[in-house]
C-alpha cells in the first residue's frame, strides 16, 4: 500500500470540523477506495481551545495557516478559511508553489484569483481541487471539468445560492413577504445577519463564474457579469407568475453568443412545468446544455456542513487515487496560459420574454399610453392582464404584460417611457423569463 496522505486543514468552523470528523468516521472505507490511509495530521483555526466535537489530539497545531500551508509535515493543503484575499490566499499561494496539493471550497477566492492560482498549481504539477466551491455537494465542477470532454456548451444556468430558493420557496408556498422570510431564513441559519451576499446576488455571481470558465474556456470575470437580487420580489409578483403558469427562482445563467459570453444573477420566471422549478428550499440544482449530451440536470444540497464536507472529502480522495508522475488535468478543463480573455457580449433577447407589473393610474388614455410606448420599441406582448385594487378609494390598477422574445435595452426604454408619461404609482417590476426546459 502507498505511502499515507497526510492532510493540513485551515479553518475548523461547520465545513472544517464536519471534513475532519467524515475523514475520521470513513476512514476504513476511503483506505479501500483510494488503496492508502488518508490522516489529518496537523489543522489551524483561531481558537485553539474551542470544543468542537471532534478528536484532535494526533494533529499538530498551528497558530499561523501560513505556516501550515508551507509545512513539510502535509502533502495536502485544505483551505476552509473563506475569504477573497489574505490570509486564505497568501496561504493558497505559499502551498501550491511549495509543490503541495491544495482543496479549497472558497468561491470568493477563485472569482478572484482563480486562474494566477491555477497557473502556479499547472506549473508545479499539482492538483488544485474545488469541488465545494459552487453548489455544495452537487458535482457539478468534476461533471464539467471530466465528464464531458468533447462536448461544446451553449448555456449554463442554476439555482446556485439555498439562501435566495429557500426565501422564494417560503413566500410561494405560505403567502410571506420577502422580509418575513428572511428573518426566518436569519433564524435557522439560512442567513447570515447581513444577508446582502446572498440575496442581492453576489454569491451567486461568484460561483457563475467559474462555472462560465469551465463551460467556455474563458478566464474568469466575476465583475463582468449582470446582477440583480431579490429583495424587490413581492407577493404581487410571485401569485400573478403562478397565474401565468410560471415560478420566480433567483437564476445564474451563462450562455455564449455570437457578440461574447453573456453572464447574468436575476429573479427569473421559469416555467411550473420544468425541472428546474421543482427546486425547492435551500436546494441548489445546475444545468448544462451541450451539443452531444443535450441537456444534463444535477440537484443536490447546496450548503451546509455535511454537504460541503462530502465534496471537499471526494476532492482529497482523488489526490490520494493519484501516484507521482500521474499527470493532472488543468484546473479549469484548459490549461490555465490558454484560457481565452472574456468576451463579454450585450444583453441580448431572452427566449421567452418578459413579465412586466405596471401599477397605473386608473384613469383615461392610461393603457393606450402603455401599449403605445410598447409598440414604439417593436416589443410584441403575449398577454395582458389587468387587476383593478382591493383597497376602497384607491384610483390604480395593475397591469400585467407578458413579451414574446425581445431585447433587455427596448424593455428598458419603454418602461422609461412609460415612467416619464407620468402614468405609474408605483415602481415598474421587470422579471425576465427564461426557457428551462
Amino acid at each position: 500500500m502507498a505511502e499515507a496522505l497526510r492532510i493540513g486543514i485551515a479553518g475548523l468552523g461547520t465545513v472544517g470540523a464536519s471534513v475532519v470528523r467524515v475523514l475520521s468516521d470513513k476512514a476504513a472505507e476511503l483506505t479501500r477506495q483510494c488503496g492508502r490511509d488518508i490522516v489529518v495530521t496537523a489543522v489551524s483555526a483561531r481558537n485553539k481551545s474551542r470544543d468542537r466535537g471532534i478528536d484532535l489530539g494526533a494533529a499538530t497545531w498551528f497558530d499561523e495557516p501560513l505556516e501550515l500551508a508551507k509545512s513539510p509535515d502535509i502533502d495536502v493543503f485544505v483551505e476552509l478559511m473563506g475569504g477573497e484575499d489574505d490570509p486564505a490566499l497568501a496561504c493558497v499561494k505559499a502551498a501550491l508553489e511549495a509543490g503541495k496539493h491544495v482543496v479549497t471550497a472558497n468561491k470568493a477566492l477563485l472569482s478572484k484569483h482563480g486562474v494566477a492560482l491555477a497557473e502556479i498549481a499547472e506549473s508545479k504539477g499539482v492538483l488544485l481541487n474545488y469541488e465545494a466551491a459552487v453548489a455544495g455537494g452537487i458535482p457539478i465542477i468534476k461533471t464539467m471539468r471530466e465528464a464531458m470532454a468533447g462536448n461544446t456548451v451553449s448555456r449554463v444556468l442554476g439555482i446556485l445560492n439555498g439562501t435566495c430558493n429557500y426565501i422564494l420557496t417560503r413566500m410561494e408556498a405560505e403567502g410571506l413577504s420577502f422580509e418575513a422570510c428572511l428573518k426566518d431564513a436569519q433564524r435557522l441559519g439560512y442567513a447570515e445577519a447581513d444577508p446582502t451576499f446572498d440575496i442581492e446576488g453576489h454569491d451567486t455571481a461568484h460561483k457563475l463564474s467559474i462555472l462560465t470558465s469551465l463551460a467556455f474556456g474563458c478566464k474568469i470575470a466575476a465583475d463582468s457579469i449582470y446582477m440583480e437580487g431579490i429583495s424587490n420580489i413581492s407577493q404581487a409578483d410571485i401569485r400573478a407568475a403562478a397565474e401565468l403558469g410560471y415560478r420566480i427562482k433567483l437564476l445564474g445563467v451563462a450562455q455564449q453568443t455570437e457578440s461574447g459570453i453573456e453572464q447574468r444573477v436575476h429573479p427569473t420566471m421559469v416555467p411550473t412545468s420544468s425541472v428546474i422549478a421543482q427546486v425547492h428550499g435551500v436546494t441548489n440544482a445546475v444545468a448544462v446544455e451541450t451539443d452531444i449530451l443535450g441537456e444534463l440536470l444535477l440537484s443536490g444540497p447546496g450548503a451546509g456542513g455535511n454537504a460541503t464536507a462530502s465534496a471537499v472529502v471526494g476532492d482529497i480522495a482523488d489526490i490520494a487515487k493519484s501516484r507521482p508522475g500521474f499527470q493532472h488535468g488543468p484546473v479549469f478543463g484548459r490549461p490555465a496560459r490558454e484560457l481565452k480573455p472574456y468576451k463579454k457580449a450585450q444583453m441580448r433577447s431572452h427566449a421567452g420574454g418578459y413579465f412586466i407589473r405596471l401599477t397605473v393610474h386608473d384613469r383615461v388614455g392610461v393603457f393606450a399610453g402603455v401599449a403605445k410606448r410598447m409598440a414604439d420599441n417593436d416589443i410584441s406582448l403575449e398577454s395582458i392582464v389587468q387587476h383593478g385594487s382591493s383597497a376602497e378609494g384607491d384610483n390604480s390598477k395593475t397591469v400585467i404584460l407578458v413579451t414574446h422574445e425581445t431585447t433587455e435595452a427596448a424593455v428598458r426604454k419603454a418602461v422609461e417611457g412609460i415612467t416619464k408619461d407620468g402614468h405609474l404609482v408605483d415602481k415598474p417590476q421587470v422579471i425576465r423569463i427564461e426557457r428551462a426546459d
